[in-house]
C-alpha cells in the first residue's frame, strides 16, 4: 500500500531531509600574459636606416659646396671696365651727337662683361638718355623707371618721358612731371665727365627701384 502522506520529489531533487550537495565550481582558464615581441630586428631596421640618411647627408654637402663654386660666376656676373677709365666712366658720346637744345637722345653703355671664367668684350651693360642743354652741359638719366624698373620712353610730342608699363612721367630734366605719378621719385642722374673737350663719358650705375631715396644696387 502506497503512503500517500509523502510527498513525492522528482529523481533529481534531494529530499527535504538530506544534507546540501557541495557546489562545484569549474575554474575559469587562466588567459596566458603576452608574450614580448622580440625588439631587436627593428632596433636594427632603424639603425641602418639612419645610418643611411647619414651617408647621404655626408655625400651632398660636399656635393652642394662644389656645384655652388662651379656656378658662383654665373651668379655673379660683372661688367667690366675694358671701356673705361680707373675711375668707372665710359665713353657713351660725343658733342657732334649731341646738338645743344636737342631732346634727349638714347644711348647704349658698351663695355666688357667679365666672368670668373670668360669676359665678353663690347657688351651693352646698360641704356641711358643724353641731352644737352649749353655748350658744356650735358644731362645724363638712366633709362630705367625708378618705380618698378621698366625702361622709360622719350614723348617728343609732349617733351615728356613716359613709362608704358604705369604712366608715371617724367621732366626732360628727369623730375616728376605729373602729380600721380607712382614713381616715388625722379629719374636717376648719372656722373658724367666731358674728355678731350669733345668726349662724353658717363659713369654707369643701376638703382634700387620702389624707394623715394636714390640707392645704388650693389
Amino acid at each position: 500500500m502506497t503512503d500517500d502522506s509523502k510527498s513525492t520529489y522528482p529523481l533529481d531533487m534531494p529530499e527535504p531531509n538530506d544534507p546540501p550537495q557541495p557546489v562545484t565550481e569549474t575554474p575559469l582558464p587562466v588567459s596566458e600574459s603576452p608574450q614580448p615581441v622580440a625588439a631587436e630586428p627593428r632596433r636594427n631596421f632603424l639603425s641602418k636606416a639612419l645610418a643611411v640618411v647619414i651617408g647621404g647627408i655626408v655625400t651632398l654637402v660636399p656635393f652642394a659646396a662644389g656645384l655652388a663654386v662651379f656656378t658662383d660666376p654665373l651668379r655673379t656676373r660683372k661688367k667690366g671696365s675694358g671701356n673705361g677709365d680707373d675711375d668707372g666712366f665710359i665713353k657713351v658720346a660725343t658733342f657732334d651727337e649731341l646738338p645743344v637744345g636737342d631732346p634727349p637722345q638714347r644711348f647704349q653703355v658698351i663695355d666688357d662683361r667679365v666672368d670668373a671664367w670668360n669676359m665678353f668684350p663690347n657688351e651693352s651693360v646698360g641704356t641711358v638718355y643724353l641731352s644737352r642743354a649749353t655748350e658744356d652741359e650735358v644731362l645724363a638719366l638712366n633709362v630705367t623707371c625708378p618705380h618698378v624698373g621698366c625702361p622709360v620712353d622719350y614723348d617728343t610730342a609732349r617733351h615728356v618721358f613716359q613709362c608704358p608699363c604705369h604712366n608715371s612721367s617724367f621732366k626732360p630734366t628727369g623730375e616728376i612731371d605729373n602729380e600721380d605719378s607712382p614713381a616715388a621719385r625722379g629719374m636717376d642722374a648719372l656722373e658724367i665727365k666731358i674728355k678731350n673737350k669733345n668726349e662724353v663719358w658717363v659713369k654707369y650705375q643701376e638703382f634700387r627701384p620702389g624707394t623715394a631715396e636714390k640707392i645704388a644696387e650693389a
